[in-house]
């Protein structure tokens, strides 16, 4: 079955069956490998993609059920210049191994589009169910908050990240 995905802010048709997981049809049939497949059951977060600015587990999410602007870690820099998120990322050296930050960079983007300033809390309950095997949990939050407060973005702030 035919189906026009709106990708990245790109329409693009797809043959498959409607029941197909989305990541699947994001990583074989077009390609995209930044959402990872990690559990395969919704609950690690790696396959995480963004549905009309919501975070959603596309291993779980049937093509058919994809109507949604979806984004990917893909196409969430705009315009070549990367996404305030990713850079953030970098500026705090937030990668490990780096499996599951696709995910986790657009659970942020999300988090950041409804709270703006989060607090801690708002951090933890967001990113809650985004799974890192590193632990890079503490850089993590300490990004997420580089980028709400642009003011406190020092070299100190990537120490206490640590």
């Amino acid at each position: 079955m035919a189906f026009v995905l709106n990708i990245n802010r790109k329409a693009t048709t797809v043959d498959v069956p409607g029941d197909m997981p989305l990541l699947w049809v994001l990583r074989d049939v077009l390609n995209m490998k930044g959402s990872k497949y990690g559990c395969g059951v919704g609950i690690c977060g790696s396959c995480t993609v963004l549905m009309d600015g919501h975070p959603v587990r596309s291993c779980v999410t049937p093509v058919s059920k994809a109507t949604g602007k979806i984004v990917t870690i893909e196409g969430l820099a705009e315009d070549g210049e990367l996404h305030p998120v990713q850079q953030a990322w970098i500026d705090l050296d937030v990668a490990q191994c780096g499996y599951c930050q696709g995910g986790q960079i657009l659970g942020a983007t999300a988090l950041l589009k409804e709270h703006p300033k989060p607090t801690d809390a708002q951090i933890d309950e967001a990113m809650n169910g985004l799974l890192c095997r590193c632990g890079a949990y503490k850089r993590i939050r300490a990004a997420i908050h580089h980028v709400a407060e642009p003011q406190t973005r020092t070299e100190g702030a990537i120490h206490a990240a640590e």
